[in-house]
Formats: C-alpha cells, sequence, structure tokens
C-alpha cells in the first residue's frame, strides 16, 4: 500500500507539472488575445471536461503529455486569402500540409480575425510558447529548493559516531562526539575531505585535531592500512545540510546543462534502452526513464526502509529533476516541440530586423507549414521512443537504490 501511494502521489505530482506547463503557455496567450479552444492534460480519449467561456478544461486517459489548442497556428500559404488553402499538386507531401492547414482553421469562427496565434508578433509568439518550458524550471527550482533548502540532505559529518573495535581509532583514543578539525595542521570542512586524506595515508603517521566537549586535543596516531588505502575505524555522524536559494538555483541550472548536453547523446541512450527491453543488457541508471519508469521510481522511493524525511526529500528531488529535463527538452528547436514554434519566431524576427536595416518590410509569417512532413517523422520518433521508454520501465525498470 505504501507504494502504490508513493506511485500514485508521485504522478498526480507529474500530471500537476503537465498542467502547469500547460498554463504557462495558456496565461500569455490569452494575454496577447489569442483564442484558446482547449486546454488538456493528457492525451486519448477524454476522462472529464467542463467549458469556461470560449476554452474547454478537461482530463485525458493516458497521462503521457498534455497540449493547448490555439486557433491559427499555421498561416496561409503565400498568396492565399485566410482561411483559404492553395492546392499546389495532389503530391502525398503537398497533400500532408494542405491537410494539416485545414486543420488549423477548423475552430476559427468569422468574428476571430486578430486573435490568430500568427498574427501576433513574432515576440509575443515567442513569450506564449517558451512559457511552458519556463515554467517546468521554474517548478524545478521550486520542488529542489523545498528538498534541499527546506528539508536538507542528510550528510556524513566529520564527527566520530562509533569506533570500530581493534583499529587504529580505539589505540588513538578516539571517541563518539569527536569532531575531526584538522588533519595533519590542514582544516577538515567534511567527512569525504577527510576520508579522501585518510585513503592516500597508508600506515603514516599522523596529528588529528579534535574537539570533544568544547576542549581541543592533539591526537597522534599511525594510519592503518586495508585494501582500499589508509583505515582509520570511524563511523561518521550525519545532520542535514540546507541549501541557499542561490545554491539550488546552480543546482537547477547544472542540472538543465546536463539534459541539454544528454540530448545530442539520446539516440546512444535510446539504443541502450532497447537492449534493456529486448535483450538481458542490465539498465543504465542514468539513462532515459518515462512516466511509466518515473511512477514506479515514486513508489520504490516511498516504500524504502529510509526515513520519512528522507523518502519526502528524493521524491521532490526526483519531480524535479523530471521538471528541470522535461523542461530543456521541450526547447529543442524541433516541431512540434514548443522549441521549433520559439525557433520559427525568432527566425521570422531576425528576418523583419534584417529587413529594416536595408529599408524593406518584412511581412509575410515565416510559414511554419512547409515543416509539416519533417515535423510529422519527428512525432513519430517522438511517440516511438515513449512507447519504448514504457514498455522498459515495465519489464526492465530502473531501481531504487538506498
Amino acid at each position: 500500500m505504501t507504494w502504490l501511494l508513493g506511485a500514485v502521489v508521485f504522478l498526480l505530482g507529474l500530471m500537476v507539472s503537465i498542467a502547469l506547463h500547460e498554463v504557462g503557455h495558456y496565461v500569455p496567450a490569452r494575454r496577447f488575445g489569442v483564442k484558446v479552444t482547449q486546454w488538456m492534460v493528457g492525451i486519448g480519449p477524454t476522462a472529464w471536461s467542463m467549458r469556461r467561456g470560449e476554452t474547454e478544461f478537461g482530463i485525458k486517459w493516458l497521462p503521457f503529455g498534455g497540449y493547448i489548442r490555439m486557433i491559427g497556428m499555421l498561416p496561409p500559404a503565400p498568396g492565399t486569402p485566410a482561411g483559404k488553402v492553395r492546392r499546389w499538386s495532389t503530391g502525398p507531401m503537398r497533400s500532408l500540409i494542405d491537410g494539416a492547414r485545414e486543420a488549423a482553421w477548423e475552430d476559427v469562427g468569422p468574428g476571430d480575425h486578430g486573435r490568430l496565434f500568427y498574427q501576433r508578433p513574432w515576440w509575443q509568439r515567442v513569450v506564449v510558447m517558451a512559457g511552458g518550458p519556463t515554467m517546468n524550471i521554474l517548478l524545478g527550482f521550486v520542488f529542489l529548493s523545498i528538498a534541499l533548502t527546506g528539508i536538507g540532505v542528510s550528510t556524513a559529518q566529520p564527527v566520530v559516531q562509533q569506533v570500530v573495535e581493534v583499529s587504529p581509532a580505539v589505540t588513538a583514543g578516539l571517541r563518539s562526539g569527536d569532531r575531526i578539525v584538522s588533519y595533519d595542521g590542514s582544516p577538515v570542512s567534511s567527512w569525504t575531505e577527510l576520508t579522501g586524506r585518510i585513503r592516500d595515508d597508508a600506515g603514516r603517521a599522523v596529528t588529528l585535531t579534535v574537539v570533544r566537549d568544547g576542549v581541543t586535543l592533539a591526537v597522534p596516531l599511525t594510519m592503518g592500512r586495508n585494501g582500499q588505502g589508509g583505515f582509520l575505524g570511524i563511523e561518521p555522524a550525519y545532520a542535514r545540510e540546507h541549501m541557499t536559494p542561490v545554491e539550488v538555483a546552480g543546482v537547477v541550472g547544472a542540472a538543465s546543462k546536463d539534459v541539454a548536453f544528454g540530448v545530442f547523446r539520446l539516440p546512444e541512450r535510446m539504443v541502450g534502452v532497447w537492449l534493456a527491453a529486448f535483450s538481458d543488457s542490465p539498465r543504465a541508471v542514468d539513462g532515459p526513464i518515462g512516466v511509466v519508469g518515473a511512477t514506479r521510481l515514486g513508489g520504490d522511493v516511498a516504500s524504502s526502509a529510509l526515513p520519512v524525511a528522507d523518502r519526502l526529500l528524493f521524491l521532490l528531488e526526483l519531480l524535479g529533476s523530471f521538471n528541470i529535463a522535461m523542461g530543456v527538452f521541450n526547447l529543442i528547436p524541433l516541431l512540434p516541440l514548443d522549441g521549433g514554434h520559439i525557433g520559427a519566431a525568432l527566425l521570422e524576427g531576425l528576418k523583419r530586423g534584417v529587413g529594416r536595416l536595408f529599408g524593406r518590410r518584412w511581412n509575410r509569417p515565416v510559414d511554419v507549414a512547409r515543416t509539416i512532413p519533417l515535423t510529422s517523422a519527428a512525432a513519430l520518433v517522438l511517440v516511438g521512443m515513449a512507447a519504448l521508454l514504457a514498455y522498459a520501465d515495465l519489464v526492465n525498470p530502473v531501481h531504487f537504490m538506498n
């Protein structure tokens, strides 16, 4: 039951994230006068919906995305009146483009002139399409701030929690509660720093400076030796360390950079997912993961033996990471992703700016309809990737290791 509760709570967190992504598009679209006919969370058949004004708000049965439907996403063909489609040929590519133009005008009514998406200035279209990814990155910051600033990470300290029997620590007289502040005259600020020095000094005589009950003591000892290097024989105490908002922003920035660079390795990583799904190859723990896998991880975290605070910490970190990945991925300059529309609007702005420099006016919007064949192919690839991830997440999931 704990696993199921964790999975459901995490899935709800993902759905809220998707819903707010669409809010990031919806609010500026309405602010700039674009007519929005639908706001949906999920895909597939509609499970529930209601109408408020001119917009239908609803939830779909499959939790694999969401969308808002804005009228006039595609401009008419050059030389063709608004709402009309000029059929240049009967070829399959042209038919595909013409069909997309017709679909884009299905919801356009006689009184909607001036409320079409393509009629907005290029910078307004950038704001509308960037609103969704920006919302996800902000959500990532919020979730990680609650986790890393509010709860804090349980971190090993350079403080003795327990002394191992028959060890250099026992011989030197170290006790539980001793805080190691110096190692051979060099300050010690973390447990990781301390263990690194211990490993490098196998068999060497060193002096530790410790604080015991408020008194500073010098403790000389000879470091032991084991298969990994130096050996002292102490176990650390743990304390929660809290990041500042500035530090969390740095974490978000680093995670966004990692996702952006990871996009270039996506084909290679998807090959790994394929092998994990259809062979005995292990699933890479740092590889791509879908909604199904992330939800399973949420259940694993909730049902783990960790303290409640640590379970909540990992769930929030997972939600934050998922939002950052969602936001950065959607900025890829390829339709049907948000980045494709942003790229088209920026290209139009560039053309208008260059035109003004040379005394020419550029009045035509960039015709994104011409990219429909490529968009359709990209959409098929994205659907295939989502299906492969869902299957791999079922048959060979990434497990939470604590």
